[in-house]
Order: C-alpha cells, then structure tokens, then sequence
C-alpha cells in the first residue's frame, strides 16, 4: 500500500501549519474505513502578489472561502480517515471547477484553444480562476496574462486532484469501493441592504449535494440526513447546491466510487462579519464527528461487487 510519504506535498496533521504548497494532506496512521474527505476552499494563504493585483481587501476576498472547514473536519483524522485541504484560496484557483474554465475578459492575451470559456461558471465569473467574489465584487484591478492562470493550474489545481485521485483510487483497493466526503461552508443568506437593513432568505444548516443521486447510492445521502435532523438541524438535499466539479467528476457509483457534498450554514459557527468563531462551533465540531463515524459505519455495511478501480 502507499504511505503517506509517498504522496507529493505530505504535511503532517497540524492545526494552523503555514505552508505554500498546494495542499496540506491530514493522514491517519491506519485508514480505517473506504471514506475520504476533502476541504477545497478553506485555504487561506492570499499570495502577497495576488493582494496587490486585487482591487478588494483581503477581507472582502474572504467572502468566498469556507472559513475553518478543513478545522471543523480535522477529527476526521484522529478517527482513521485522510483530510484533503487547500491552502490557497478559490478566489485564487478555484478546485472545484474544470482545469480549463477560464473567461477571455480577464486576461489580456488570447487564452489556448482547449479551455472552456463557455460554460455557466464562467459566464457568472466563477471560473478556474475567478473574476468575481459574492454579491459579483470584480477581483482583479487589471488584465492578467494567460501565463498566470496556466500556472495556478499546473502548480496548485493538478496537484491537489493528482493527490485526491490516488487517495480515492488507494482507499477503492483497500476496501472494494470508497466515499469521498466534499466538506463546504455557504453564507447565511443575511447580509445588509441600503441604509443598513438587513435582508435575510432562509437557508437550511446543511445542503446535502449528490447530484440528484447520481453521484452517490441514496442510502448513504439518506443516513446522513436522518442524523443531522436528528440533532435537530434542518437539511436540504440538492437545492440550491447539488455539488461541484469534484462531486460530479469523482461520483461514479457504477464504478463503487461515491461523492456526496455537504453545505454548512455558516451561521452555525463562525460570526459573518468578524469571520471569529461562535460559542456554537465546538458543538458543531463534536456532531460532524458523530456524523462521519455514522458514516463509517453506514460505508463499511455497504457491499460493492464492482471491479475495483485501478489507479489513475
């Protein structure tokens, strides 16, 4: 089997690590169950280049990081599974996108002719490399070159999904079939209107996203959201986030590799405004906890007869 310092870029399990790699792999000393999780926009490290280049603040470029996920998911690793997290953040290289999606406004040459500057992220400017944060604030104060958005991708985005594949593909031998957990955080839905009003739309504590069951065997989907509501939080299943890129590129229960999403309301632990931590989030931290060790145990029951998938 593969050891961890066999996998590119390992970092040890360390709350806080400061690193610039592309990613920091948090790796149990036994993998214990066929689940996998990952965190792909909690990273925090905003390069001193990209600050200069923005026309926000860093504050205002934090609006579209998932703040403290991959903290909140750390236990994760005390009980026998792998953390994948992001250092750099999606307002720098998106990895939840396609490789390619990238918006010919942006740069200031001509793009190669294989990416895609078609799709509906991009037309939102929510691509690889994003043109917008929330509420459609530009990021960039002038045109980049092609170079700089070919380089996150080669240096940060390929290297974070290289990992994850052999992680998915490692756990898939081990035990016949495996889950990749995709851990997210969504805004409230409060934010403040004209003259300091506050407008509200009600969104669920958590969105559960399998692609509308496509990307993961319902029974898996279904444990979930029974336990969150038996906690007492509410849950919305696919509406209004199904799941990314990474649930819908890795989600192939055919193939016995499940993908499910999951949104948390950001209300539940962290202050919106301040970005400090709420008096809820050790509380919030212990329930991941029980639900990812229902998790283990609702995986490990599940029986798999497909042929498993060799490493890609």
């Amino acid at each position: 089997m593969e050891n961890a310092a066999e996998i590119p870029n390992f970092r040890p399990h360390e709350d806080g690590l400061e690193t610039t790699e592309p990613f920091v792999l948090h790796e149990p000393a036994v993998h214990k169950a066929p689940l996998v999780f990952s965190s792909p926009h909690s990273g925090r490290h905003y390069p001193d280049h990209f600050l200069k280049a923005s026309r926000l603040d860093q504050k205002a470029l934090r609006a579209s990081e998932d703040y403290f996920v991959d903290r909140l998911f750390s236990p994760v690793v005390d009980l026998g599974l792998p953390l994948l997290a992001a250092t750099y953040p999606r307002a720098y290289v998106d990895l939840n996108r396609e490789p390619y999606e990238l918006d010919q406004r942006m740069f200031a040459d001509r793009l190669p002719a294989h990416v895609n500057t078609r799709s509906v992220r991009v037309a939102g400017g929510l691509g690889t490399v994003a043109r917008v944060v929330s509420e459609n604030r530009e990021i960039y104060a002038r045109s980049l070159s092609s170079a700089e958005a070919l380089d996150r991708i080669e240096h940060i985005y390929r290297p974070w999904h290289d990992c994850l594949r052999r992680l998915l593909a490692r756990a898939h031998v081990q035990f016949g079939h495996v889950v990749l957990v995709d851990c997210h955080s969504m805004p409230s839905g409060i934010k403040l209107g004209k003259k300091g009003s506050v407008e509200r739309t009600q969104r669920a504590d958590f969105i559960l996203g399998d692609r509308y069951g496509t990307s993961c065997t319902p029974d898996i989907t279904d444990e979930a959201q029974i336990y969150l509501k038996s906690l007492g939080y509410s849950v919305a299943r696919n509406k209004p986030y199904a799941g990314g890129f990474i649930t819908e590129h890795y989600g192939r229960p055919a193939k016995g590799l499940h993908s499910l999403q999951i949104e948390i309301n950001r209300a539940l632990y962290v202050d919106e405004v301040t970005l400090a931590r709420n008096e809820h989030y050790t509380q919030l931290k212990s329930d991941l906890k029980g639900l990812t060790q229902l998790l283990m145990q609702v995986s490990g029951d599940f029986q798999q007869t497909q042929v498993p998938l060799a490493a890609e």
